[in-house]
């Protein structure tokens, strides 16, 4: 495997993850910090639906925690959604089969909490052998000190520390296009 494989996304080798964004958690985070994820997984979301890039949705426990915001589902109304008990996304068959199933082997990561089902996602990720790309500003816990360690923790396991706008132009790759015109707005 090459350097460019690593750390370079690709759209056809893509698929993007949004984990645990629900409504009562949403309620119970800094809300500067959960306007920007909300914004810059709301970019991600635009630009995987214009790539083809396939999205999946998490959500731990909806009974406690509520859905998905609906601002964030609407945008991929069709992705399919899975709801979890383990912390890890990888603990629910459904989720890893759909993933495996899609052929992808990039996950673009985002979500909450950063050190909780995130951390333990991106490690089983990276276990099941899967190239990591952790939205740095595209995650959050309700403590930054908690989301600081886990995304130290997710560097060094091998995860690539990305950010919404590197996202949007490695999935894009050149300039000139009806799909650069219309997700660089996006992110200026």
């Amino acid at each position: 495997m090459t350097i460019r494989n690593t750390f370079l996304l690709d759209p056809a080798k893509a698929a993007l993850v949004v984990i645990d964004v629900q409504e009562k958690l949403c309620a119970a985070m800094d809300q500067g910090a959960l306007q920007q994820l909300t914004r810059n997984t709301g970019i991600l979301l635009e630009s995987a639906n214009e790539l083809a890039v396939p999205v999946i949705f998490t959500e731990q426990y909806v009974k406690g925690l509520g859905p998905t915001l609906s601002e964030l589902r609407q945008r991929a109304p069709a992705a399919p959604g899975f709801e979890k008990m383990t912390f890890s996304c990888c603990g629910n068959d459904a989720f890893i089969n759909q993933l495996k199933g899609s052929g992808r082997t990039q996950v673009i990561v985002t979500g909450m909490e950063t050190h909780v089902c995130v951390l333990q996602t991106v490690i089983d990720l990276l276990d099941e052998e899967f190239d990591v790309h952790l939205v740095k500003d595209a995650v959050m816990s309700r403590s930054s000190d908690n989301k600081q360690t886990a995304m130290e923790a997710m560097v060094l396991a091998g995860a690539v520390p990305t950010c919404t706008e590197a996202v949007v132009f490695q999935l894009l790759k050149i300039a000139g296009t009806d799909s650069f015109r219309k997700l660089s707005k996006l992110v200026k």
